[in-house]
């Protein structure tokens, strides 16, 4: 027997469990976030046993699939067999080998973010909610999605108020990397965020190292001439380069006069660096104005 493709074996199977119970405990939190469930979140729940009815012989994912059935069973499930289920994903996490925090607590993320997209309604107090999770996971600030959706929350409670529209705007962006399984939900929310487009999202207080990172500016700058920033970046020990590549630490971008900055950045270098954080690669969307207060403290 080849060893090395055994260990191979057991740390895919072990990865693709945590995988697994990182995402289900995503759900769990973004399901009770608001303090209410209701059917369409169920749902999201059964079809998450159905998915990995695979694993249903190795523990705990037999208690998993038997106590969300059960749950299911009894159309809405009490809040202390959510709890339940919580724990034991906590109890799981302590007793495996493989468990990476940083890699779970993404997944988390993107599993919370499904919970809450689960019925097709994003609330109030979810929206502070998820803002507090992430004030707590500060330690994911550079990697995809953190930084995306704490801009979006940054701008959504900037002025102390909710609107519709800036609710609309969070369902359009989960909605990029969270797929539901209910497909009445998934056309309502396609219908909803029809006009809503998202091409990438600068980060908000951005914290910048200068030596020995690679730099790109894109955009007409509206804050001060390009030679200069340029200069200022080369000063602190920075480089720059004129094309967007998986080395590319920081990507700048002009205001170009779009009033819907704050939401969205636009543009093909733009584009490049979002398809790059996706595939997990750090680079960083920096507006030119935070960039530019990033320039004076420096200084």
């Amino acid at each position: 027997m080849n060893t090395n493709n055994q260990d191979y074996r057991i740390l895919n199977n072990r990865q693709e469990a945590d995988n697994a119970i990182h995402s289900l405990k995503g759900i769990l939190l973004g399901m009770t976030i608001d303090g209410e469930i209701n059917e369409h979140e169920i749902g999201e729940l059964r079809q998450w046993a159905s998915e990995h009815k695979n694993l249903i012989n190795k523990n705990p994912f037999r208690e998993f699939i038997i106590s969300i059935e059960e749950m299911a069973q009894h159309n809405l499930p009490s809040k202390e067999a959510l709890e339940d289920l919580y724990w034991l994903t906590q109890k799981y996490e302590g007793d495996n080998y493989y468990f990476n925090s940083l890699t779970s607590d993404l997944k988390i993320l993107q599993g919370i973010c499904h919970g809450i997209l689960s019925d097709g309604k994003i609330n109030d107090r979810e929206i502070v909610e998820l803002n507090k999770w992430l004030d707590y996971h500060e330690h994911l600030s550079t990697y995809y999605p953190y930084d995306e959706i704490k801009s979006l929350l940054v701008n959504v409670l900037s002025d102390g108020k909710i609107v519709e529209e800036e609710k609309k705007t969070l369902k359009a962006y989960f909605n990029q990397f969270i797929k539901l399984h209910d497909t009445t939900t998934t056309n309502q929310i396609r219908d909803e965020i029809s006009e809503v487009k998202i091409s990438g999202l600068c980060t908000s207080n951005p914290i910048v190292s200068f030596h020995g990172k690679t730099f790109c500016i894109t955009g007409v700058l509206k804050s001060g001439n390009r030679a200069d920033i340029e200069n200022d970046i080369k000063t602190l020990g920075g480089q720059i380069v004129d094309s967007i590549t998986k080395n590319t630490d920081y990507l700048i971008i002009g205001d170009n006069g779009n009033p819907a900055w704050a939401y969205s950045c636009y543009g093909r270098k733009v584009e490049e660096a979002v398809l790059l954080r996706k595939e997990g690669h750090n680079i960083m969307l920096i507006h030119e104005f935070d960039f530019v207060d990033i320039l004076d403290d420096v200084d």
